[in-house]
This record gives C-alpha cells, sequence and structure tokens, in this order.
C-alpha cells in the first residue's frame, strides 16, 4: 500500500459511525452483513448508513456484492492488511499485529459463536522452518492426534529442516519421516487445508521479522528463541535445541488440553496468548 491509499483509508475510518461499521463487519467475516443487519446491530438510519457505506467502498476498505435479492457487505481484509502492514512496517515488537477473528453477524437472535470441529487445523510459522516450527509440528501431531493436525512452514523456509532437531524429535521417539521446510505460501492456495490457528513461534526480542498471515483463523505469538543460532560444541547446541523442545512442548500441552468446542472465540484467543507467554517450565 502506497501513501496517498493509507490517507484515504485512515480519513475513512476517522469518523465514528463509518469505524463502528467496519469493525462490525471485521467481525463477522466471510459471512458478511446486510444493510439490515447493520442498521439494527448500530441504530443507523438507512440513509446515514448508506452514506457512511459508501465513503467505506469509495476507500477499498469494504466489498458489496448481490446475492439473491440481498446486497451483502464484507470487510476488504486485504485492504486492511495492507494498511495494518503500511502502518507496523518493520515493527516486531509487543503483541502480534494481526489478531482479526471471526464472529456472527448480529442478528434478532445471536448465537454464541465456539470453535466446534472434529480436528482443529494448527500452522506453525517461522521464518526458516527448519528449527522451531518443526519441532513444533512433530509435537503437535503426536500429542494431539484426534484432535490436532499440525503444519509448519516458513517466510523464508531454509533449504532442509535442521539435522539437531530431527536428531532431538528422534531421541524423543517422536515422528519425522514426513518432515520438510515449507513456504508459506504452500497454505495460502485455494486448495490447501483450513487453519483454525495460526501460531508464530519467531523471536520478537531478538528482533527476528515475525511472518503475518492474513484472514481469520485464531493467530497468537508464541516466541521460542532460535536454537539454530548458538554456535559452540554439540553439547551447547543440543542443550539450546532442548531448552526450545521443551518450551514447545509444555505449550503444545496446555494448548492440547484446552476445552476448545467450550470456549468462544475471544475467550479462545486470550487463552492462547496466554499460553504463548508460558516459560515451559514446569509450574511448582
Amino acid at each position: 500500500m502506497e501513501a496517498p491509499q493509507a490517507v484515504k483509508a485512515l480519513a475513512a475510518l476517522a469518523q465514528a459511525s463509518r469505524l463502528a461499521i467496519f469493525r462490525t463487519l471485521v467481525v463477522a467475516g466471510p459471512k458478511g452483513c446486510t444493510p439490515t443487519a447493520l442498521s439494527v446491530a448500530l441504530d443507523l438510519s438507512a440513509p446515514a448508513l448508506s452514506f457512511h457505506l459508501k465513503e467505506l467502498l469509495h476507500a477499498g476498505l469494504v466489498t458489496q456484492v448481490r446475492e439473491g435479492r440481498h446486497l451483502i457487505y464484507r470487510a476488504a481484509l486485504g485492504q486492511m492488511n495492507a494498511l495494518l502492514a503500511y502502518l507496523t512496517e518493520h515493527c516486531c515488537e509487543g503483541e502480534p499485529c494481526n489478531e482479526v477473528t471471526a464472529f456472527q453477524c448480529p442478528s434478532d437472535h445471536p448465537k454464541e459463536h465456539t470453535m466446534a470441529e472434529s480436528i482443529y487445523n494448527v500452522l506453525f510459522l517461522c521464518t526458516a522452518n527448519s528449527a522451531r516450527s518443526i519441532m513444533a509440528e512433530a509435537i503437535l501431531n503426536q500429542l494431539g492426534k484426534g484432535r490436532f493436525r499440525a503444519f509448519s512452514a516458513g517466510s523464508h523456509p531454509a533449504a532442509a529442516v535442521n539435522p539437531d532437531a530431527i536428531l532431538l524429535l528422534q531421541r524423543n521417539h517422536f515422528s519425522t519421516d514426513q518432515l520438510h521446510s515449507k513456504d508459506w505460501s504452500e497454505f495460502a492456495r485455494s486448495d490447501a487445508p483450513h487453519m483454525h490457528f495460526v501460531l508464530t513461534v519467531c523471536d520478537k526480542a531478538a528482533g527476528e521479522v515475525c511472518p503475518v498471515w492474513p484472514g481469520q483463523p485464531l493467530s497468537a505469538h508464541w516466541g521460542v528463541a532460535d536454537p539454530v543460532e548458538v554456535q559452540g560444541d554439540e553439547d551447547t547446541r543440543l542443550k539450546a535445541f532442548t531448552e526450545a523442545f521443551m518450551v514447545l512442548s509444555r505449550r503444545i500441552a496446555l494448548l492440547v488440553n484446552l476445552p476448545v468446542e467450550k470456549l468462544d472465540r475471544l475467550a479462545l484467543q486470550q487463552e492462547l496468548a496466554n499460553i504463548g507467554r508460558h516459560t515451559g517450565q514446569a509450574q511448582a
């Protein structure tokens, strides 16, 4: 996104009603909302709503399609992510910048939105996809068998998985047969598995640039120091990989034991963030 586009988008959002409309559409997710639903949810008259929607359309922040007899409005998430990327370029401090969650559109009979899938797909992301995200994939596929299916990828994948990561997993009796470094674009294709959770494991404290996954999955940052960066003899490297392995194992155990089906998305988002702050050390 260029500066003029960012200015236009920010100007469109710099008004209370338009900001409320846009936030409601972001929350509604792919389902979108009709003008009637928006009018009722936000207590806006039809003429006022129409005026504000036109401004948001002009800024490229919402889309409009006709489905049967109804007009459906949706947040233009690509434009929103472009704006966020423009505003947060080179920033990797603090909490993730892409905590976009999807809820139901407001209606006359609202229902609590819960996660109720039989198997939850989880994508672990880091830069090279050679150690931390690879270990996380292997650990969750074993610990979460039957409820979770894990994948991993990198924004700049390495040519091969780090051999120390493979060795540590094998010593701990985790399967490594299918593990390989992958580009995250594989999971952005239309035929890719739908992801319920996207978890970044890069270490922001070390200034790593974490991948930002667009769209609607629940996301959280589970930063882990990169053992690949540790220099020294075999014992020193093994200690670094073991520490990363233990942090990931403990966090994944907490994830596996979450009552996912009983939590609404807001509560689940908070639980994921809390797990990401867990050091991996056993509690006394």
